[in-house]
């Protein structure tokens, strides 16, 4: 037995064992459905019993290993659009189709995370409460007195500046009235720093900015116009007095402060200006404010004062850029403004964080992914690429997501240099201004880019007829929608610029004509203001509201729902008649039934090999060898390397025979092999039949009763039967009766061709004899006419009966059959 590792296998040695059974494939040939059973496990103490060289595969060339790997690689970006008669191959179809939306899919849930990653619930109370503490709060007083947003003048504007937005700015006790130590100073509400010194900031037109006409210029000598760029002061007006804001006087580009331009509720305002810096100290800052009123800081000629800041929230790692504006125009009074911008600009610092950044390499990935399968898609289909309205939306969502990651990277850098700006000089001012815009624009095109990234997810569900009805009524309608749109604006505008022209003084909601638009939508929709325009005008109030509901909601409206109804109903129809390319209940129903026929078959070979393991000592003698194994496993279809795997498996010593204790491990493995394979049967058919179950229950919510309808007892089945049968009977004693007729009637009409004929015989014998007087004429006619007559006779009569008798047979077999 030990140079049996050395010998060629017994089955080679004996030339008996190679003639297989009839019907069984040869040893070479290819076997059923494979198991583990048949895998030799590498194992280092038997690699001598390693199968000999004839049952070795060739080994695979590197040049196959190489277009091995480039079809993989190929096969990555894989699409419907890309591949080649795909349609003609339904499975790969619907698996390249599932690919790519669980592919999409999950692009999307990264995108998802990376976006609510970047905000949460914390950022609108954070807002709230600095909002609440800087212009809802009012100066300390008796009566009413004004807060932020009710300033109307520079009364107002001096007493909120210097009352509860100073107040705000520097906290100086507890509320117990407990003072403040050195390390507190500088929080907003004891919780928020504020990043450097706060910042005024004032913008001045010059004098004669403006005309005044010609009668009123003895009385009128000054006039300060609107602001423009073009009229802006920048002429320093030092006080004639001392002053301890030497500074505020001094007008300064925008180059200087490193600022940009700013929009207001009236006008655009440059980065420049004249600009006040308040120390971190309440009562510092509250003598430089006394002093810049007392030295009528703000006049006539000013239009605008920006008061900037920043706080960060370290305990939510959020920072707020604040923008308090006050805007004094040309006709007087003032108009205040504010502006929170609540963004977080340190993105990296807690785990949930590093975890966002984790998407963020992915989405990077994938960014990268998609842009190489639309470079595929774009060199196979030219310029019809673009026709596509989904190929579109890919360029525009690869396109923002390049953007989104190149300012990314541009912030996390430009945080980094401010703060280190900001921690070598804390005396200064912290300009986050410009960085905090582009991260809210860098929020809004990243939102814009989640919406579109699921509205593409229709291109991937498409192969549903039911989740094709929006686009398919959309583009059907887009015409008829497009042509009603121009009445429908025709019509909107006009009202609109009538809004505008009759309350534009007097109601704040058509003040401007844009805002006028937005309220005639607003009316649409149900909200309006009818007291204010009925206060207006009371005439021309109601007149104007009445008409636009009438010809705009009743009339114009219904029109445009009409449109998409009529077209949703022939969608609806048109669809009924179509088909799905395919459903994912059969799908899934089919791959559920090959992999339930994949473990039958396994248990089915595994319950083989049992068999085998009891058959096979045909001598009795308790032990296998290889001889009567092979045997054995050949009758029952298996090949010789598939019985040459197994055997050597469990043929521990390499004796070639399957001894007490190899084939108690044979039999416990193939039942722990059993045991799995029943177990996931089990759990096949269990969530099996859980789908079944509830495929049931929604069709019978839908399904009952036209089933309670349709359904119909055995008792009634038999009686519509023999209804049938009966019927069937008396159609075709009823066709034989038709077809008697027939013959009737052809017989009839031969009959009278005969008569015609003999007629013409007739008189073609009596005219051809001239000797015959006329008496003798008339005598043979009546002779011929009278031998025809009974020569027609008998023939129709014999006719007669054989049509009678064929009509009584035909009936009497009618009759029997209803009965």
């Amino acid at each position: 037995m030990s140079t049996a590792n050395k010998t060629m296998p017994t089955s080679y040695s004996n030339p008996n064992f190679d003639e297989e059974p009839v019907g069984i494939k040869n040893s070479g040939g290819t076997s059923p459905m494979g198991s583990n059973i048949f895998i030799i496990k590498p194992d280092d103490k038997n690699k001598n019993r390693i199968h000999p060289e004839p049952y070795r595969h060739d080994p695979t060339t590197q040049k196959n290993i190489g277009r091995t790997i480039l079809r993989g690689i190929r096969s990555l970006w894989a699409t419907r659009q890309t591949e080649k008669d795909l349609r003609k191959n339904k499975d790969l179809y619907i698996k390249t189709t599932l690919r790519e939306l669980i592919l999409y899919l999950v692009f999307v849930t990264i995108l998802c995370i990376i976006t609510f990653g970047m905000t949460s619930t914390k950022t609108y109370y954070f807002t709230t409460v600095l909002r609440t503490v800087f212009t809802e709060r009012k100066v300390e007083g008796i009566g009413d007195q004004p807060a932020y947003d009710d300033i109307a003048n520079f009364d107002d504007f001096w007493n909120v500046m210097g009352g509860p937005v100073l107040s705000g700015l520097f906290d100086q006790k507890w509320y117990n009235g407990e003072n403040l130590t050195e390390d507190q100073y500088g929080y907003v509400l004891f919780e928020n720093k504020i990043l450097g010194l706060p910042r005024f900031r004032q913008l001045r037109v010059t004098n004669h900015s403006c005309t005044v006409h010609e009668k009123f210029q003895q009385s009128i000598r000054e006039c300060y116009g609107p602001y423009s760029s073009s009229k802006e002061n920048r002429s320093s007006y030092a006080p004639e007095n001392n002053t301890i804001t030497p500074n505020a006087w001094h007008y300064q580009t925008s180059k200087q402060l490193k600022g940009s331009s700013t929009s207001g509720l009236i006008s655009r305002y440059g980065g420049g200006g004249f600009v006040q810096d308040l120390t971190p100290n309440y009562n510092d800052a509250k003598a430089q404010l006394d002093d810049l009123n007392a030295n009528l800081w703000i006049d006539r000629g000013t239009r605008v004062v920006f008061l900037d800041f920043t706080v960060y929230n370290g305990n939510i790692n959020l920072f707020c850029q604040i923008k308090l504006t006050i805007e004094f125009p040309a006709s007087g009074g003032a108009v205040p403004s504010k502006s929170f911008s609540t963004v977080k600009l340190i993105r990296y610092v807690s785990s949930m964080d590093y975890f966002v950044l984790a998407c963020e390499i992915l989405f990077t990935m994938f960014t990268v992914y998609y842009t190489v399968e639309e470079v595929l898609e774009i060199r196979h289909f030219k310029f019809h690429y673009f026709k596509a309205i989904w190929n579109v939306l890919d360029i525009l969502i690869i396109l923002i997501s390049y953007i989104c990651i190149a300012f990314n990277v541009y912030r996390q850098i430009k945080v980094g240099q401010i703060l280190d700006e900001l921690l070598k000089n804390q005396n200064s001012f912290a300009d986050f201004e410009f960085l905090t815009y582009w991260q809210i624009q860098f929020n809004n095109i990243v939102a814009f880019a989640v919406f579109l990234a699921w509205i593409k997810i229709f291109k991937y569900v498409s192969f549903n007829k039911t989740m094709t009805q929006l686009s398919t009524t959309l583009s059907r309608c887009a015409k008829d929608v497009l042509g009603f749109s121009v009445m429908f604006m025709i019509v909107f505008l006009a009202y609109a610029q009538l809004g505008y022209l009759l309350f534009g003084t007097m109601i704040d909601d058509y003040k401007t004509f844009a805002i006028s638009i937005f309220t005639l939508f607003r009316i649409i929709l149900g909200d309006f203001d009818f007291n204010a325009i009925l206060t207006a005008h009371r005439i021309l109030g109601p007149i104007f509201f009445l008409t636009y509901v009438f010809f705009v909601f009743f009339v114009l409206l219904n029109m445009f729902l009409a449109i998409i109804n009529d077209t949703y109903s022939e969608v609806k129809s048109d669809m009924t008649t179509q088909k799905s390319e395919f459903e994912l209940s059969d799908y899934f129903k089919k791959s559920y039934e090959r992999m339930l026929d994949r473990l039958n078959v396994k248990r089915d070979r595994i319950i083989d090999i049992q068999n085998a393991l009891k058959s096979a000592d045909v001598n009795k003698d308790g032990v296998i060898e290889f001889d009567e194994w092979r045997r054995n496993l050949k009758a029952r279809g298996y090949t010789d390397v598939e019985i040459e795997n197994v055997f050597s498996r469990y043929d521990t010593d390499g004796d070639r025979v399957l001894r007490d204790n190899e084939q108690r491990r044979f039999k416990a493995d193939l039942a722990a092999q059993e045991n799995n394979l029943e177990m996931d049967i089990k759990d096949l058919n269990d969530s099996r039949v859980v789908q079944q179950s509830n495929a049931q229950v929604a069709a019978a919510n839908t399904d009952n009763e036209t089933d309670n309808v349709n359904r119909i007892t055995y008792d009634e089945f038999a009686v519509l039967v023999r209804r049938i049968d009966r019927m069937e009977s008396s159609i075709g004693s009823i066709v034989s009766k038709i077809e008697n007729v027939l013959t009737k009637l052809e017989l009839l009409e031969k009959g009278k061709m005969k008569r015609r004929e003999a007629l013409t015989r007739i008189l073609n014998n009596v005219s051809e004899d001239d000797k015959l007087s006329k008496e003798m004429k008339h005598e043979r006619l009546e002779k011929m006419i009278r031998d025809e007559l009974e020569e027609t006779n008998p023939a129709r009569q014999t006719s007669n009966q054989n049509v009678t008798q064929r009509t009584k047979t035909s009936s009497t077999h009618g009759s029997g059959h209803i009965q």
